[in-house]
This record gives structure tokens, sequence and C-alpha cells, in this order.
């Protein structure tokens, strides 16, 4: 089964055909950085109106063969951004006479490490065989830990309180003036400095949330996390300093940027290893933008090790938002095609819903 997979959930436009699951046709992503870098983050009405502008191109280009359905995200993202994808892919599949299948943006990110691209032969891992797995979707707007017993079922056990880690990333790197997104550049200028520390880290908070907290909403402490207490964090740590120019004229930016990302990484870490614990898993399976991180990619390795678990990780192409994702799970979603032409954005879906 061929399928064509649009993505417009945030500020990439992406296309991409998948076959039976996961060989890679085609992939298109037309990113729209530079039209947000001026803002330092995302402007949804700056978004939709260049996905508006480019997915057509981006389509025609990705359509390189017949498709035998589309998909596409209709949730969570920005709901002027989901509305240019949904729309398209309804006139493309009414246009082709071909089955509509929408799709989890989240769901789709854990996707991303069974998809394999032809000159590299079949992949190692078939997602069927991978389960029981825990789930870790870790982007700029998810940070989540998802039970998956059998491969399209699933099940929040922890998540952000508040900023995802990506999120988290791009507001440091604003405070410290390091551009945007900020993900990119903490993990270069980290990896330069733990490759040779000039002092020791800073020990900032790992945002371990209180039990019984409200915002919790039912889920254990000890497997959700909030960002919110280690920005607040920084924010003192620069102001003492006398602002982000002072710390850079003392040359301390890239021990604070260390720090910083040092902090998430193994609050990321050490809510992994504690889900990894509650449950029987044979794989631990990692999507979306942020696993891209260097320091967090060689953290979770040791986790995984430790626990006696396979750890999954996408190739670095598909990890930010792209076609393929969508194009790839929607070949397990084939069944529930037959109403999604009626289908709705949803910018606030639930993983399982």
């Amino acid at each position: 089964m061929v399928v064509l997979g649009i993505e417009t959930s945030c500020d990439e436009t992406a296309a991409a055909i998948v076959r039976d699951g996961r060989e890679v046709v085609s992939n298109v992503v037309y990113t729209q950085i530079p039209l947000h870098r001026p803002y330092g983050g995302v402007v949804p009405e700056v978004a939709s109106r260049a996905h508006i502008e480019k997915i057509g191109e981006v389509v025609k280009n990705a359509m390189t063969c017949p498709v035998d359905a589309v998909a596409v995200t209709y949730g969570p993202g920005l709901s002027p951004a989901l509305l240019v994808g949904l729309n398209a892919a309804k006139g493309l599949a009414k246009g082709l006479g071909v089955p509509l299948i929408g799709i989890n943006h989240i769901e789709a990110h854990l996707h991303t490490p069974f998809l394999f691209d032809p000159a590299d032969g079949a992949g190692d891992h078939a997602p069927e065989e991978s389960m029981p797995a825990l789930g870790l979707a870790i982007s700029g707007g998810h940070t989540a830990w998802i039970d998956m017993p059998e491969y399209g079922r699933y099940e929040i056990l922890g998540q952000t309180l508040d900023d995802a880690a990506g999120e988290a990333f791009d507001k440091a790197a604003k405070m410290l003036g390091l551009g945007y997104p900020g993900g990119p550049v903490v993990d270069k200028i980290s990896k330069e400095f733990l490759a040779a520390p000039a002092g020791d880290l800073i020990p900032f908070p790992k945002g371990r949330p209180r039990d019984g907290v409200s915002a919790l909403a039912g889920l254990p402490a000890d497997l959700c996390v909030s960002f919110s207490g280690l920005k607040t964090a920084l924010l003192r740590h620069v102001q003492r300093a006398g602002g982000a120019e002072a710390l850079a004229a003392a040359g301390e930016i890239p021990r604070v940027v260390a720090s910083y990302q040092e902090a998430i990484v193994q609050a990321v870490a050490d809510r992994t290893r504690a889900a990894l614990r509650r449950g029987r898993y044979r794989s631990l399976v990692v999507g979306g933008g942020v696993s891209l991180n260097s320091r967090l990619r060689a953290v979770l390795a040791v986790v995984a090790a430790k626990e006696g678990v396979e750890l999954l990780l996408a190739k670095p192409r598909y990890c930010g938002d792209n076609g393929a994702m969508i194009a790839g799970l929607a070949f397990y979603r084939r069944g529930e095609a037959e109403n999604a032409m009626a289908l709705d954005v949803n910018p606030s879906l639930e993983v399982g819903s």
C-alpha cells in the first residue's frame, strides 16, 4: 500500500510517500524557520500563510508515483496550520478517488524509528516485533512518556505539566541571546563545553513536580516533569550575573548552556528510567525533534542498556516534523478511513484518542 502523507501542524510544510508503512519513497519538507526567526518563535498567522503558499508545490514534488490513500495530521497543533493540511488532503483524496486517513501527530512521531530509505535496505526493526514498548515523544510542543503494549495502542504514563523540552530550549536560547531555534545551538555549545569543561556544571533544578498537585491530573509525579522552575532558575542566574551580555563577556555562556541542557536531559532520563521500571518492555521508542539532541541520545542509550531494553531512534532526517511519519503510521491505521472526510482539526488531540 502506497500512502501520501501531509503534515502542517506547526511550522513545517511537509509531504511524503511511504510504501507499506516503512519504506520512504519521497520526503519533501519546506521549513519556515527563517520566517519565524525575527519573532523568536512560531507565529500561527505567519505559519498558516506560508503553508497556503507552499502546500501545492511541496505535494507536487512529493508525488513521485500513484498512491492508494492520502493521510494527514489533524491534531494536535496550531489550528490555522492544521486546517491548511487537512483541507488540502481532503481535496486530494477526493480528486484522486482514494481514502483519507487522519493521523495523530504525536503518535506519528513514535513511528519514525521504523522508517527506512530504500538505499539502506529493509529497516532493522518492525513495529510489531518491538512491542511492548515505552514511547518517548519529545519535541518543541510535546514531552510525554507513553505505554505501547502493542502497536497502535497508546496510553500516556507521564508528561510535561507546562513547557515541552524543545520549548524550554528555545526560551533559554532567547534569554541568552543565542537566536531561534534554540535546540541546535544549545546542543552545539553544550557539546563543545562538555568536551573540555571549563568549570563545574551549575546545579539547575530537574523539574520534579510535587505529589498531589492538580496539574498532574491523576498521573504519577515521578513520571511527569515541569520546566517552569528551571526557566526561572536560569532567569535569576542571568539577572545575578548582570544580564546575558555580562555572562558572554565573562565567557560563562557555554557553562550556563551546558548546565541548563544537562538539567533537561537528566530530568527526561530520570522519568524514562522510572517508566521503564514500571513495566515489562522490549524497547524504548523515541521520536520528535528534541531526539536529535546528542547529549540526550547518549544518556538514553545508557538508560536503555541498564534497563535491558533496545533503544530505537529515528534517522536524523525523520526526527523533525515530516510527512513520512504521517504516511507511515497511516498504513497501520488504514482500517480507520471510513469517516475521515468528516474530520475537523483538533488542536488539543490527545494520544490514544
